[in-house]
């Protein structure tokens, strides 16, 4: 008895990384394209927003794919040439730090996914979205999976080459700023992002109408306030 419920245990065990198991449901259903969707840069204080969209081969994906966030820099850019390489298809739609301010988060998300979507060669049938919420919505035939990155081998090869091209991006447009260390935080607040934007204020690609702001007194006059339509979602995402 012990052996058999040692090997039904076995057999239960989720798999050590993402699957297929997504796409290939979604293929017996009729999608004939299937692209997993997974972003980049939506809790950063500066740069664009990025989304990928990968559309996975059949085959065995490159080992060690997963969620980009589990992943080292050095990692992932091993990785990405391989991922590149593995997949049909794949492509990237950015939203600026000016659509973010002028938009709402959810709004640019929505955009950037757009436009990565129309950029691959082919329109695909169904999309799986990482998390809980469609912020594709019609005419996009939407899948959304929690934690799609880390189960879900298109969304994690999206991840993996979003990650690297939106990090590569900010260390270019931080060449001008030095102080900020953009190739090191991508944007994000890290301590010496936040020194150098105190004592700076903020660098032309900043989303200005961040929460932020209100903490630096001598830059708080720049902050651009949206109407009360704008994202709800993205205060949270700001510290």
């Amino acid at each position: 008895m012990r052996a058999t419920s040692t090997k039904k245990a076995a057999a239960k065990k989720a798999p050590d990384g993402p699957t297929d198991a997504v796409e290939r449901e979604l293929r017996e259903a009729g999608a004939l394209v299937v692209a997993g969707v997974d972003e980049v840069g939506r809790g950063a204080w500066a740069g664009p927003v990025v989304v990928g969209a990968a559309v996975s081969a059949l085959g065995v994906p490159p080992q060690g794919l997963t969620d980009s966030k589990l992943l080292t820099a050095q990692r992932r850019e091993e990785l990405a040439p391989l991922v590149a390489e593995w997949t049909v298809a794949h492509a990237f739609g950015a939203a600026s730090h000016e659509e973010i301010d002028a938009l709402g988060m959810t709004a640019a998300l929505r955009l950037a996914a757009v436009r990565a979507l129309e950029a691959l060669p082919v329109r695909p049938d169904a999309v799986v979205l990482d998390g809980s919420h469609d912020f594709l919505g019609d005419p996009w035939r939407v899948r959304t999976v929690v934690k799609g990155d880390r189960v879900c081998v298109g969304v994690a090869a999206a991840s993996v080459l979003a990650k690297v091209y939106r990090d590569r991006l900010m260390a270019e447009l931080g060449l001008d700023y030095p102080e900020f260390a953009f190739g090191d935080n991508a944007g994000y607040p890290s301590p010496v992002h936040q020194a150098a934007l105190e004592q700076q204020g903020p660098t032309p690609y900043h989303r200005m109408s961040w929460a932020y702001l209100d903490n630096l007194p001598q830059w708080r006059h720049l902050k651009r306030v949206r109407s009360v339509l704008e994202d709800a979602g993205q205060t949270a995402l700001d510290f």
